[in-house]
């Protein structure tokens, strides 16, 4: 503040990141390393500077406070504009940490390892299983930040993720399949981990790579499509977390990951039906075990929830202190939806997605309920390779297994199978949603974006779905 910011906000942060693999009866390879230092943002006329460093003297810490302001001045020269950040209250010596029970990092390599070979050792055992990979990684953050404004906030978040890649290989070995994504990662302790119970379920995803050797492949054309939540949430990711983030729909953020089709906002907000409605979808850096869950973001605003999509209308993005001005005429919503992060103390904070959640219906409709809706239909489970253009409309998207539905039953497996379509039709032709009970988080690790590129954890929640007369590629 006194070499000339008007606003600042200071963030001193330790990294832990540990990780193991595995592969049959050995491990492949263990990491383990941690980052420490001190970023300092600081804000003159309508720019930000951004400096860091992992020296923490008095005179380093000074030095690097000055020198943000020096590159906020020196952009404000260049590209002066005019920032109002959204009111905010000030909170002092606060905690928050990662609702957990067993932190990740207090159970052994040891342990850990025996898991993963007791999950190898079970899938192994599944007649024409040949190779298993597995592994964990844990991340631990332990934040305080402090702000001009005169909050304190300190935060331990903590997060782990679990990895089984299953491989079948045919008996003349001309063909081989496999049974990965099998379970989700989250913010949650050891204990989320125990109850997975991987080597239990193990034989049974190798059951299932097996299967897809013999699958049938599929019939392009015109289906009904079932989406299990394991796969769905990565299909809200892309097409619905990402276009919502408001710095792509301005066009601010292009180059990594593209703009979004939902754009100008004035033509959008209360005005574009994305889905019938029963659609709803949640903005939130609240739910338990969710990748994006925080008691507060790195300006200080408290986690919030609020409606992106409310009964098939598109209503409101995710926005920061700075963002929420740009759009409130058109939401009425003068705060801030508290997504600004920083991967690291070396990384300035800048929006980054918040947990994006499709809300289960009131009917609480179970995935048997679902599949009586179609005679003609394929049920797709885990998240496979996918891919979406520059604005999120076009996309495909695959899966780890897929059964055909026949007269309203799982028939029979199928293989080589893609889902294809664009954005605001796909979501259009949803036409049933599942209950509570089948409700499933789904998480991605890192969800990149910005340049130097930043990471981030988001989770997507979702009922079982139902779409109609969705196309259909094969594949192979």
């Amino acid at each position: 503040a006194s070499a000339g910011a008007a606003y600042g906000d200071v963030r001193i942060s330790r990294h832990w990141f540990e990780s193991i693999n595995t592969r049959e009866k050995q491990i492949t390879g263990v990491s383990s390393r941690d980052s420490y230092g001190i970023g300092i943002r600081a804000l003159v006329g309508g720019s930000w500077g951004f400096a860091g460093t992992h020296k923490l003297t008095r005179d380093d810490v000074m030095k690097t406070a000055r020198e943000a302001v020096a590159i906020a001045q020196a952009n404000n020269r260049v590209a002066p504009s005019e920032i109002t950040l959204a009111p905010v209250d000030v909170v002092k010596n606060v905690y928050w940490e990662t609702p957990h029970e067993i932190d990740p990092f207090d159970v052994s390599i040891e342990d850990k390892a025996d898991v993963l070979f007791r999950t190898n050792e079970a899938a192994l055992s599944v007649a024409g299983v040949s190779f298993v990979s597995s592994g964990f990684s844990s991340v631990k953050e332990a934040r305080l930040l402090a702000t001009t404004d005169g909050s304190l906030i300190q935060q331990t978040l903590m997060r782990i993720s679990p990895n089984v890649n299953i491989t079948a290989v045919s008996s003349d070995r001309s063909d081989f399949q496999s049974r990965g994504n099998v379970a989700e990662a989250a913010s949650l302790g050891w204990e989320y981990i125990q109850g997975l119970d991987l080597p239990h379920n193990a034989p049974r995803w190798g059951e299932e790579a097996v299967m897809k050797l013999s699958a049938t492949p599929v019939d392009s054309g015109t289906w009904d499509l079932v989406l299990d939540p394991s796969n769905l949430w990565l299909t809200i990711h892309e097409n619905v977390g990402h276009p919502t983030e408001l710095d792509r729909a301005l066009g601010f953020e292009a180059n990594y990951a593209g703009t979004s089709f939902l754009h100008p906002p004035e033509a959008v907000l209360n005005k574009l039906r994305l889905g019938p409605d029963f659609m709803t979808f949640q903005g939130d850096r609240t739910q338990v075990g969710g990748g994006a869950t925080v008691g507060y973001d790195d300006e200080g605003v408290p986690a919030d929830t609020w409606p992106i999509i409310d009964e098939g209308v598109f209503v409101d993005y995710q926005t920061t202190r700075e963002q929420a001005a740009w759009i409130s005429e058109y939401t009425g919503v003068e705060h801030s939806h508290g997504c600004s992060y920083g991967q690291t103390w070396a990384s300035i904070p800048f929006q980054r997605m918040p947990n994006v959640s499709l809300m289960p219906g009131e009917d609480n409709l179970s995935e048997e309920d679902i599949i009586s809706q179609t005679d003609h239909g394929i049920l797709v489970e885990g998240a496979g390779s996918y891919s979406i253009d520059q604005q999120r409309y076009n996309f495909q998207f695959a899966g780890q297994v897929f059964w055909e539905i026949k007269n309203g039953k799982k028939y029979r497996m199928l293989r080589d199978v893609a889902y294809v379509g664009r954005t605001p039709e796909f979501w259009n032709s949803l036409a049933a949603i599942g209950g509570k009970d089948t409700y499933y988080l789904g998480t991605t690790f890192g969800d990149a974006k910005g340049q130097p590129g930043q990471s981030n954890a988001v989770s997507h929640g979702c009922p079982i779905s139902l779409f109609r007369d969705v196309t259909i590629l094969n594949t192979a």
